[in-house]
């Protein structure tokens, strides 16, 4: 059993994770960034899987299975704290509008009409909540009257509606509070403001993690960082904004709404008092909005109108109820909305993000699983359809979770082996040139030659180079396609990008925090052209329009930036040795020193310097800039050089598409020359003939 974890992330999942593993033994860290800025606050609390109608049956599952767990699990914590949890199995209802009436009907399937039948009262007690996820939950259709009977001060708009008794709700920031309260009486570590930057990995295991405060390591990890979880892994997971705000009720004898509201396009959940400590008086917290707008804060006018104009409809007397608070969260979404729950590429990372709209409803289950497959190696059938490889289909299998270069940050990149090494050594016997794959940040390609889009004579020129250079990685200046600069209008449709991978290059940025932010333009290009998975930005800092020579200060600030980030970072610099390698120490993902200035055609003026950073390098030394011709590509090969970027040299040839031909030869021949290994160096002469066994007179 595992006894030293580390949570990477302090929200509602963090945290009843850690509990859980707590409870059973191990020792637990929870390094939370900003314990207030979580989901779990901005949440409404609903514990609603049958008033939403979620229509994947696992999800479903799950959902229900959750649900089940309540009662029992917000009593163990409100024993173990003494506080409040305030959770209600209150029911929920669902009332509906006459023009969607049917809609609502076809959504519930297969749940029995009950219009005619008695209503069941409303629980006093708690409800016998079932046991298994097997059997179907209850639900109950009120026609026009007794919906209105069932809830006064409903809208007259309103024509009927679901009542789902066993949906409950969960004060959250209560839940929070317990929460946390609960792990510090447990001796769990709770670490707040500590930031993750990077995950280091080695050889399919986290061997630690980069934060604000220094490397920490552990035995295992648990990746639970909500909307927040694509900055450390390339998971499919993104932030949907929501918007909300509370009314308070009137102090009246007893609350005039009992139950959650599910409406169309909004819900209204009441609060009771809630302990004293917390000083939250009675109120209505009506939500929500979903908003694709990363990680945009703040409420808005438009958002909170909408919200209000639906809540009123809904149950007008809230109309008159001063408003209490306004405040917004970010949900973590993934395509499917479902969660990401269980193994990961690492054998000592577990992945528990992506629950989107369920966080508060799916934290028992979640944590009672997750510490299953942690203690005790349990695998619940149940979560191999919430394993991220279902998105596998969606994203290139040579680029999955280990590519991305966040995880490699310091210079810890996966271990290189010589069958997977940029960095290939010659062959141990003179007969072998068998030669490895080039590997960028994880990624393979068959090709070392990579090729520019810019100063074609015309787009025709520009697809017949990229086609005759046979290469795989094509860069492209994000700016002149933004600008739509001659030569870059039609470039999105003139290659198939399913075929060539876009380098984005920050081409015309003088300062770092320029070149910062047209990479993160270039990596939005790429989602754009279907490469929802490529991190890849080729950084230029050059403030120099004269000799165009990268700037170095720049370029590292930059490049360290882009790293924390994600980016796998392609750095166009100098032939500096120390440079080369300060920028490895930071993560990057190759170094590209230049040749010559670019586009001057000088050829290898650098070429000691560039030998030293081949010696010294553990990453892919590519050489950019200043090679004119083909023995000049050859001969940048033989030294040791991993690529080739060229793109002057082809374009402006007066046969590009030959040129292009000749440039990929020369590549190919350059490399098997220094797999091959060159003779030795004399200074006399050496005949290639054996002198005995001549004929002498």
């Amino acid at each position: 059993m595992t006894s030293e974890i580390v949570i990477i992330g302090g929200g509602v999942i963090g945290l009843a994770i850690a509990i859980e593993l707590k409870l059973r033994g191990t020792h637990v860290t929870v390094l939370c960034r900003d314990f207030c800025a979580a989901a779990t606050h901005a949440a409404a609390g609903m514990l609603a899987p049958d008033a939403e109608n979620i229509p994947n049956e696992a999800m479903r599952s799950l959902c229900w299975r959750s649900r089940a767990l309540y009662p029992d699990w917000t009593h163990k914590l409100e024993e173990l704290t003494g506080l409040n949890t305030d959770y209600w199995p209150c029911g929920i209802l669902a009332p509906v509008y006459e023009e969607s009436r049917g809609v609502r009907e076809k959504e519930a399937g297969e749940q029995e009409l009950l219009s005619t039948s008695p209503l069941p009262p409303y629980p006093s007690a708690p409800l016998s909540l079932r046991p298994s996820a097997s059997e179907e939950s209850p639900a109950y259709w009120l026609d026009k009257e007794a919906i209105h009977q069932y809830q006064p001060g409903l809208g007259a708009e309103v024509a009927g509606g679901w009542w789902y008794p066993e949906d409950a709700q969960v004060d959250n920031r209560a839940l929070a509070h317990v929460l946390w309260t609960a792990a510090e009486s447990l001796g769990v570590e709770l670490r707040q403001g500590i930031t993750v930057e990077a995950i280091r990995q080695q050889q399919g295991q986290v061997i630690g993690v980069q934060t604000n405060a220094g490397v920490i390591r552990a035995a295992h990890y648990v990746l639970a960082t909500g909307a927040w979880s694509n900055e450390l892994l390339p998971l499919p997971v993104c932030p949907r904004k929501g918007q909300m705000l509370s009314v308070q009720v009137p102090e009246l004898p007893e609350l005039p709404l009992q139950r959650v509201l599910f409406g169309q396009d909004i819900y209204i959940v009441p609060r009771r008092d809630r302990a004293a400590s917390l000083k939250e008086k009675r109120s209505l917290v009506i939500g929500a909005t979903v908003e694709d707008v990363g990680f945009t804060p703040h409420n808005t006018p438009k958002g909170i109108q909408t919200l209000l104009q639906a809540a009123i409809r809904l149950y007008p007397q809230l109309q008159d109820y001063p408003i209490q608070e306004f405040w917004w969260g970010f949900r973590p979404a993934t395509p499917d909305e479902l969660p990401i729950l269980g193994t990961s590429h690492c054998k000592n990372l577990t992945l528990a993000t992506g629950h989107y709209r369920n966080g508060i409803l799916l934290a028992p289950i979640t944590a009672a699983l997750i510490a299953d497959l942690i203690c005790q190696q349990k695998f619940d059938p149940l979560l191999s359809n919430f394993h991220y490889s279902r998105f596998h289909a969606q994203l290139s299998t040579n680029t999955s979770m280990l590519t991305h270069s966040a995880n490699f940050s310091n210079g810890h990149r996966p271990t290189i082996s010589s069958q997977d090494s940029a960095r290939a050594k010659r062959p141990a016997t003179a007969n072998s040139t068998q030669d490895s794959a080039l590997t960028i940040a994880g990624k393979t390609f068959q090709s070392r030659l990579l090729t520019g889009t810019g100063k074609y004579r015309s787009i025709e020129e520009m697809q017949q180079s990229v086609a005759a250079s046979d290469c795989q990685i094509v860069t492209v200046a994000v700016r002149r396609v933004q600008t739509k600069a001659p030569g870059h209008e039609g470039l999105a449709e003139a290659l198939d990008w399913t075929k060539i991978w876009m380098l984005p290059n920050t081409a015309g940025c003088q300062t770092a925090e320029e070149a910062i932010r047209v990479a993160r333009l270039g990596r939005e290009m790429a989602k754009l052209l279907g490469q929802e998975d490529n991190n890849f930005v080729k950084l230029e800092v050059i403030p120099d329009l004269k000799y165009l020579l990268p700037d170095p200060i720049g370029t590292l600030q930059a490049a360290e930036q882009l790293v924390k980030e994600g980016f796998a970072v392609l750095p166009y610099i100098n032939a500096d040795p120390m440079l080369a390698k300060r920028l490895e120490d930071v993560g990057c993902a190759t170094v590209m020193p230049l040749a010559s200035p670019i586009g001057s055609g000088q050829g290898l003026k650098t070429t000691a310097n560039i030998q030293i950073i081949i010696e010294n390098a553990t990453v892919p030394v590519v050489v950019d800039a200043g090679i004119a011709s083909p023995s000049q590509a050859a001969e940048a090969m033989e030294l040791g050089a991993d690529a080739l970027l060229i793109n002057s040299a082809i374009a402006l040839a007066q046969n590009p598409e030959a040129m292009a031909r000749a440039m990929n030869l020369a590549t190919v021949a350059g490399r098997l020359a220094y797999l091959a290994g060159r003779m030795p160096i004399k200074d006399y002469a050496s005949p290639s003939s054996p002198l005995t066994g001549t004929i002498t007179s």
